[in-house]
């Protein structure tokens, strides 16, 4: 049976869609709505048999590249498909966007398990394996159907003992509204500047919330009226998956992070959501803080590229240079922000 695909332009259509199909919060109507805002362009797509039944679906994502390049078409954490139709609708979505957006390659970093048997016959079906990675692979990914009892027992000691330490500093933990965003992202610029990675410009995380609204909930520990963490989540019916976080120096001394991480997990729990992807594992502090949650490490499919154009081999070399060069403008226009905060927050005092 041959399969159709075809652009979907209503939204609660696609949401529906993607929940049904067990899919990320990345290929959430709003989330490509905030792409959109940013320097992307976006396709809705849905994949059906002759008979109407659906397969498949895929948030594409399309961004401008240098001539000849023309563009890069992009995928995250998608296709969501049917079990076991993951092939079927991968070679429908390369003939869709071969003939709609002709690009350099089409890029996917599916919400699938590495050892799964779609992702084993990516290399047969013409995908080529990249390193040019933008939603990390090795993750962890808590069952949030196990009981609380069991995900507790699963902790190390210590964070048990955080969780209890913090729980007991009277601390406000509860979900902000958005006129308190401004001060969740100030400590957000904060632990940016002081780890040392790029952000975006505020617009782009108001954006962010707007766009998803209950599909990104915020939370954060509160002492007094002053935020001391944040943690803020995007999610599906199915997963939950963290985006940013972040605390102030008052924030780490109570170890405010343990408490909240907790809350906002029970708060997903009680919501119904079976996933909580704590969004890749690197070989730093945070993703040791990270493991701490769980004895185990989860691995999705990584990044796989699909080359439409002879010119991808000259893409697939220029792309981390070119990565690293936006890497470096964010985090020195991050620090020019700061820096020119402080000093308009100098002058009123």
């Amino acid at each position: 049976m041959s399969l159709s695909v075809s652009p979907c332009l209503d939204r609660a259509l696609w949401d529906t869609t993607v929940n049904e199909l067990g899919g990320h919060p990345q290929q959430l109507w709003g989330w490509g709505a905030t792409k959109a805002a940013h320097g992307w362009s976006v396709d809705r797509v849905i994949v059906r048999e002759d008979d109407g039944v659906v397969v498949a679906a895929a948030q594409v994502l399309c961004r401008s590249l240098p001539f000849p390049l023309r563009r890069l078409a992009y995928i995250p954490r998608g296709p969501q498909a049917l079990p076991g139709r993951e092939a079927d609708a991968l070679e429908a979505l390369v003939g869709y966007v071969r003939a709609a957006h002709p690009s350099v390659a089409l890029s996917i970093e599916p919400d699938w398990d590495e050892a799964g048997d779609a992702v084993r016959a990516l290399p047969g079906a013409g995908w080529k394996a990249s390193t040019n990675t933008i939603l990390i692979g090795r993750t962890l990914i808590l069952d949030l159907r196990r009981s609380e009892e069991d995900l507790l027992a699963d902790m190390t000691k210590k964070h048990r003992q955080y969780i209890r330490k913090s729980g007991r500093e009277g601390l406000d933990l509860r979900r902000v509204v958005r006129s308190e965003l401004p001060a969740c992202l100030d400590v957000y610029r904060l632990t940016a500047e002081r780890a040392g990675f790029g952000i975006h410009e505020d617009s782009y995380y108001l954006d962010i919330f707007d766009n998803l609204g209950d599909a990104s909930p915020v939370y954060a520990a509160f002492q007094g009226t002053d935020v001391v963490a944040f943690l803020w989540l995007s999610t599906t019916d199915a997963t939950s998956f963290e985006l940013y976080g972040g605390m102030t120096d008052e924030g780490e001394r109570l170890r405010a992070n343990y408490a909240l991480k907790w809350f906002a997990i029970s708060e997903m729990k009680a919501r119904g959501v079976h996933r909580y992807d704590f969004n890749g594992l690197l070989n730093d502090g945070v993703s040791r803080f990270k493991m701490g949650w769980a004895k185990h490490e989860d691995q999705l499919a990584g990044t796989w590229d699909y080359p439409l154009s002879p010119l991808y081999p000259v893409f697939s070399r220029a792309l981390p240079v070119a990565k690293r060069g936006m890497q470096l403008a964010r985090r020195q226009a991050g620090r020019a922000v700061g820096a020119a905060r402080r000093m308009r927050a100098g002058r009123a005092s």
